[in-house]
């Protein structure tokens, strides 16, 4: 059956228009003025503050009560991130942007919706595909507004996706030694929006994530939840918006969970704000 709501219409439909207006002609064709680097292998496109600032007014006037925390309005002013306490939006305009500048690899547009710290509802739109994961606490994970359940590749050992150019370097030997030889160690796509659907679809069974931004992460972690999967802080708490903690898990299920973490706190991995 499916489950389409007004609201789930109304974003779709902002995304949609803010890839085809500014992300897909500019896909492979971006000029060198376009891209700056915000800091170390973290580009920042024209792509991204026009998508940001046409969905910023779009969804203030959706909802004018509902605050506004940008990736890159937080990129010009960190007192933004104050705002995910109370209701808000979260976007990420353009996750994956190095793969979008490149011209090589996954991107879209993620938001979701928070309220005390916690993703109430998301939306992950692939302009490339034109597929919109969405999801509501509490109802389900949805593609286009049929029902989807997570799955498991079936893989012996399990696939697993490690963000490991944001471990520390100790924690990526300690990885590397204790963690790896008991996966398949998989590629992971450089973009969230990618990645969730991967782990939830049966692509990857788990990715372990070091830093957890909320609009790489609000989205996609509730998508892995409502889909039946298991996407918590390795100490198996939730994940909130606005603790500034670091290090997830996002799994195909709980015992695939369970079982890296176990392994994780056993290697002595676990940093102490996991």
């Amino acid at each position: 059956m499916s489950q389409f709501s007004p609201l789930d219409a109304e974003i779709r439909d902002l995304l949609r228009f803010a890839a085809q207006r500014s992300m897909l002609p500019r896909y492979r064709a971006l000029r060198e003025d376009e891209v700056e680097m915000k800091g170390e292998d973290d580009p920042v496109t024209v792509v991204d503050r026009e998508v940001e600032e046409f969905l910023t007014e779009a969804l203030t006037r959706l909802a004018p009560d509902v605050a506004v925390v940008g990736e890159e309005a937080v990129a010009a002013d960190a007192k933004v991130m104050e705002r995910l306490a109370g209701p808000c939006w979260i976007i990420d305009p353009l996750d994956g942007t190095a793969n979008f500048a490149s011209g090589e690899g996954h991107f879209g547009i993620m938001v979701a919706l928070a309220d005390a710290g916690e993703a109430v509802a998301g939306w992950i739109y692939d302009p490339v595909r034109d597929r919109l994961c969405h999801s509501k606490k509490g109802e389900g994970a949805f593609i286009d507004g049929e029902r989807v359940f997570a799955k498991v590749s079936g893989e012996t050992p399990p696939n697993l996706a490690a963000m490991k150019g944001f471990m520390p370097d100790a924690q990526r030997a300690l990885f590397e030694a204790e963690i790896e030889p008991h996966y398949a160690i998989v590629k992971a796509p450089r973009a969230a929006c990618e990645q969730y659907p991967l782990v939830a679809f049966g692509g990857h069974d788990l990715a372990i994530y070091e830093r957890t931004l909320p609009w790489d992460h609000a989205a996609g972690c509730l998508f892995l939840n409502e889909a039946g999967g298991a996407c918590l802080r390795r100490d198996g708490s939730p994940y909130r918006v606005d603790d500034g903690r670091k290090g997830m898990i996002g799994s195909a299920n709980r015992v695939l969970f369970d079982d890296l973490a176990e392994r994780l706190i056993k290697a002595g991995y676990m940093p102490a704000d996991a």
